[in-house]
Formats: C-alpha cells, structure tokens, sequence
C-alpha cells in the first residue's frame, strides 16, 4: 500500500493519530488545535512552524486522497478534523496497538531505534520489552498490505540499528544497502611479515569481532546503558 505523504501531510496525519489516543475527549480536532497539535515542541522531531492557512491547505489535499475527514457538529459553527487513514469504517487498512504506535511515532519523529520507540510510547501503547517492540516492526515490514517500516543501516556509535516509516515520497535506504566490508567475514589468517603487518591483523579482527558483538546485541536487544 502506497501513500508517498509530504512532510505537512504526515505531520497532520500524525497528529491526529496521536490526539486520537492521547485526548479521546478533544478528539476530532478543530483547526486551531490540529494546528497546536502539528507545532508543539514536545514529541515532535523536527518542531515545526505550521501556520493556519498551510494546515488548512494540507487537510485539503489530504481530503481529497481520502485519509482526513470533517464534520460541522449540530448547532456549532466549528469544524472538526479526524483521520481516517486506519483503524476506521472508511478504509481496509487496520493496525493492532502496537503498531499503530509505532507508525505515530515514526511519523512525528522520525526513524528511531526499538528501544526508543519503547520508551516514548507510553501514552500510546505499553510495551512490555525491547522484544515485543522488535516483533512488532518486524510484523510492520512483513505484512502482505506492506511493507511500512524498514531497517535503517547502523550509524558510527550507533549500539541499535534505527527504523523509519516507508509513508513518504521518498523511501528510505534500507539496511540491505549498507557497505559490503561490513559484510565481510574475519581477515585471512595469513602469516603477518612484519611486527607492523601483525598489529594491523590484529586491529582488524577486534574490529570485525566488536562488530559482530554489536550486531548480535542488537538482534537481542540488549542495550548497555546503565
């Protein structure tokens, strides 16, 4: 299933995801709140400076692709907002808790590792561990209606590999992209000529060995932070 939203389009979609769980009582959204909601500087990454015409704009766009609906209530002038990208009678797609807070995370702020998305998702869904938050995204990339994440290549210092929504215009590079040398098994075991040779081999293979200790750590969630 593709979207290809804009960087406006999936600030306001994922917005209105967020409001629908956090504040059911203020949910569908006005306006003037769906335009705080896009610009508040908490839980958003990066903050942005929305102005009310552009929001009003991108909930247009967004009406006519079918994934923003709004309604004027009986005796009220004000217009409210809801999504119905998912989990709505207006459409096929349906997310699980876990995974609709995922995707919301990963559209307010950006590609992140497990563990974050673990630890900012408390208001959303409660995650009972680093593994349940891995099965999840791996659920994400698999499904037959997919994918809609993807595994981004470890950055330098980096313990965890980060993921990213596939919504956008422009998809991310995946993991299966990164450099071949990080592929590659252990140095040749051929005899060093010199005592410089040796501790060039030497350096080598503690690299290649930590970066297989990170990796697996990785894998197995295991941060080792204290």
């Amino acid at each position: 299933m593709s979207f290809e939203l804009s960087d406006n389009e999936l600030r306001v979609l994922g917005a209105l995801l967020e409001k629908q769980v956090t504040t059911p009582d203020q949910y569908p959204l006005t306006l003037k709140a769906l335009v705080s909601a896009c610009n508040q500087k908490s839980n958003r990454e990066p903050v942005m400076a929305l102005s009310e015409s552009e929001v009003r704009a991108t909930v247009a766009l967004l009406e006519q692709r079918y994934l923003i609906s709004k309604r004027t209530e009986y005796g009220s002038r004000v217009t409210k907002h809801r999504q119905r990208m998912c989990n709505t009678e207006f459409g096929t797609l349906k997310f699980e808790p876990g995974e609709f807070a995922i995707m919301c995370l990963l559209m307010l702020r950006g590609p992140q590792t497990p563990g974050e998305l673990r630890s900012r998702s408390g208001r959303l869904h409660a995650f009972d561990s680093v593994d349940e938050v891995n099965e999840t995204l791996t659920t994400l990339a698999t499904r037959d209606d997919g994918p809609f994440v993807v595994r981004l290549q470890r950055e330098p210092g980096r313990r965890e590999s980060r993921y990213a929504h596939l919504l956008g215009a422009e998809a991310p590079q995946s993991v299966d992209s990164e450099p071949q040398q990080e592929r590659t098994s252990a140095p040749p075991r051929a005899a060093p000529k010199s005592g410089d040779d040796r501790v060039g081999l030497l350096e080598k293979r503690v690299e290649a060995l930590e970066q297989e200790l990170a990796q697996l750590k990785d894998s197995l969630g295991v941060n080792d932070d204290p």
